[in-house]
């Protein structure tokens, strides 16, 4: 009996300690990043630099609900380039990066939050070009194709035998299509289609789409587990009240 009861004790113990370990500590801060992605996430006043208060847009204004909801404290600041704040996200325990696609190459490099919002892949033209729509990618390999320097697009191409010339801001590739200094711009759809607009870009044409992806906040592997699923767990109830759709159409 003696015996019994020992272990239904040891047992209760082991329970309370499970959920000792459970909580998040409420001085965990996570460091965020972000850089500019119209319409996802864009310093307020254009420059490569920027504090939370000066930074808005869709994943923005996700993200920063989803940590009050998550009680998560966090700081957040916009950079450049956007090679460096992943790279620091990467190595960084604590650190965290948004938005970005969730690619298998990726997936065990990071703890992912999302999906915050989808980031379709297309091949722009103007809208007066000759290119005529195509079925894959192998036919755009005879035309020049801009991109953004060190995006999952640019990556994704260069995979598939298309070097892409790119370019420090996604922006400028809208003002090269439209000067004729590319034939095709390969961006994120709607992204692509807003930042074309911000530039005095219009008339745009799709002649391919060629990949559906989500994007995602990826967070350092060393931020804990509790961490992530209150986060996860905020977000899908967001979602599910309809608070991401009002968000996107805000912007869109």
């Amino acid at each position: 009996m003696c015996k019994r009861l020992l272990s239904v004790l040891c047992g209760f113990l082991m329970m309370l300690s499970a959920g000792a370990r459970a909580e998040v500590d409420p001085n965990y801060t996570v460091v965020l990043l972000t850089e500019n992605f119209p319409p996802y996430n864009m310093s307020i006043n254009g420059k490569n630099f920027a504090p939370e208060d000066n930074i808005d847009g869709i994943a923005t204004d996700i993200v920063k609900e989803m940590f009050k909801r998550a009680d998560i404290k966090y700081t957040l600041s916009l950079r450049f380039p956007w090679d460096r704040i992943y790279k620091l996200a990467l190595e960084k325990p604590g650190y965290g990066v948004f938005v970005t696609a969730r690619l298998p190459e990726r997936e065990a490099l990071f703890k992912w939050v999302g999906p915050i919002g989808p980031d379709d892949w297309v091949l722009l033209a103007k809208g007066d070009s000759p290119i005529q729509p195509m079925k894959s990618l192998a036919e755009a390999k005879r035309y020049k194709v801009g991109a953004y320097k060190g995006d999952a697009i640019a990556a994704s191409l260069a995979e598939q035998g298309i070097e892409p010339i790119t370019a420090l801001r996604d922006q400028e590739n809208a003002k090269k299509l439209d000067k004729g200094q590319i034939d095709l711009w390969a961006t994120g759809d709607p992204a692509g289609r807003y930042l074309a607009k911000q530039e005095g870009v219009s008339g745009l044409k799709t002649v391919l789409r060629f990949n559906q992806a989500e994007l995602f906040l990826a967070l350092n592997k060393d931020v804990p587990d509790e961490v992530v699923q209150k986060l996860q767990a905020a977000l899908d109830k967001m979602r599910a009240e309809g608070f991401v759709d009002d968000i996107l159409n805000n912007y869109l």
